[in-house]
């Protein structure tokens, strides 16, 4: 079901269930199936003959009181971008994995680093290192024995483990120098009800970031007072 939650979200037109079958690698009869049950409960929504994400996601999100990420603006993040050569963005942790929400270029240069919706790895980015450190204790550890089982470096979660503690007290992440494309950042938190529920990040390419942490991280300490909630 997540599966073809996740494929119908991204697509920008409604999608058939034939291509929601070839999408997840199943028989058209499964699918359908699926597919039934999520529109009978609002998780999807037919529309020309194929289907859009339903607003069941949303309401559940509200009644828990985590909805989206809200408080972090758009204008907030070409806020916190504009003279920094580089981009900001907006992260969340799903299912394990890294996504950007949102982002604004200051150097159209590095846009390619968040303009995509795909999965990142939390131990390869600054954002991600913030999100696990803001999970309870627990489930910090619970993801790190994942991420080994799954052959993850062990070089990154060992790096993350020494850096825990400090990330853990001030929610901040300065050129961990993980990424394996190349890019850095620096990163705060942002938090809900005194839970990290995403993660503001400013990224460009490593000697960039080195260059100019100490600017950038001031600059986002100054913004936090805006969206902490």
């Amino acid at each position: 079901m997540v599966a073809i939650l996740e494929t119908v979200a991204r697509s920008r037109v409604p999608l058939g269930l034939s291509d929601i079958a070839k999408s997840v690698g199943a028989p058209v009869s499964s699918a359908q199936s699926l597919v039934n049950g999520l529109a009978a409960t609002g998780y999807l929504s037919e529309e020309a003959r194929g289907f859009r994400l339903g607003l069941a996601p949303y309401f559940l999100a509200t009644l828990a009181g985590t909805r989206p990420v809200d408080q972090v603006t758009h204008q907030m993040l070409e806020d916190v971008v504009e003279g920094t050569g580089a981009v900001a963005v907006v992260a969340v942790l799903i299912g394990g994995s890294v996504f950007y929400i949102d982002y604004a270029a200051d150097d159209p240069a590095y846009a390619y680093l968040a303009q995509n919706r795909l999965r990142r790895s939390p131990l390869e980015t600054s954002a991600g290192w913030i999100l696990l450190s803001g999970l309870d204790v627990d489930t910090t550890w619970a993801e790190l024995a994942s991420a080994e089982a799954e052959g993850d470096r062990q070089d990154l979660v060992d790096a993350f483990q020494r850096a825990y503690p400090s990330l853990r007290e001030t929610g901040e992440c300065i050129a961990p120098g993980v990424a394996s494309n190349g890019a850095d950042g620096v990163a705060v938190s942002v938090k809900n009800r005194d839970g990290v529920v995403a993660a503001v990040s400013v990224i460009a390419g490593e000697e960039h970031i080195r260059a100019n942490a100490d600017k950038i991280v001031e600059r986002l300490r100054r913004c936090r007072g805006q969206w902490d909630q």
